[in-house]
């Protein structure tokens, strides 16, 4: 068995790592090694996550999926969630959620079938109740902030968020010298609807 633990923050500005000694820590308690650490910066509410698949695809029978929150595995919709389930069970991965103690159990290697089989059970009812909570953090959420920035309009007080322009100027000065998207993107974070933009505008004031 390999433990592989899963470390996400939706935004380049957020850490990723933050929860990487929790993890840690956890494990050791438990007499575990990390095998591997799959770290990354995209939102929780889309599947696009190369380094949670890149995990899973690393996995064989029985590896531990560990994580810090199920709302770090998981904002999806109730649809998505199925299919990385599905994933997850055709992979037969444990996950294994510091959040979620009824998950615990299943990082023991020394538990009978029956036990196993009762864990398993519990934790995945329990897998669904929170990244169905956590999907409903993420809609309240942003449901809340649009209703902030429609009342932000109405009072003639939203400006929308400040550009970047030092960050922009660089990834100008890169696409001028001919460098690809994917290595402005490594180098600077942004996004490539950002680059996209930069290149645009700097195609029209040519």
């Amino acid at each position: 068995m390999f433990v592989r633990a899963y470390l996400r923050a939706s935004t380049q500005m957020q850490d990723a790592n933050r929860a990487r000694a929790d993890l840690v820590k956890f494990a050791d308690d438990r007499g575990l090694k990390i095998a591997a650490f799959y770290t990354e910066n995209e939102s929780g509410a889309s599947l696009k996550r190369p380094e949670l698949f890149r995990l899973l695809s690393d996995c064989q029978p029985g590896d531990v999926l560990l994580c810090e929150q199920v709302d770090r595995l998981s904002r999806l919709t109730a649809d998505d969630w199925e299919k990385l389930k599905d994933e997850i069970r055709a992979r037969r991965v444990r996950v294994v959620a510091l959040d979620l103690p009824t998950s615990w159990m299943l990082a023991d290697t020394d538990k009978n079938d029956i036990s196993a089989r009762m864990f398993d059970a519990i934790n995945s009812m329990m897998l669904d109740m929170l990244a169905a909570i956590a999907r409903k953090d993420y809609e309240d959420r942003r449901r809340r902030q649009a209703q902030g920035i429609v009342g932000a309009k109405e009072d003639g007080k939203y400006k929308g968020r400040p550009e970047n322009t030092k960050r922009n100027d660089g990834i100008a000065d890169m696409l001028d010298k001919g460098m690809s998207w994917s290595a402005i993107q490594s180098a600077t974070g942004a996004s490539r609807a950002t680059i996209a933009k930069i290149a645009k505008r700097t195609k029209e004031s040519d």
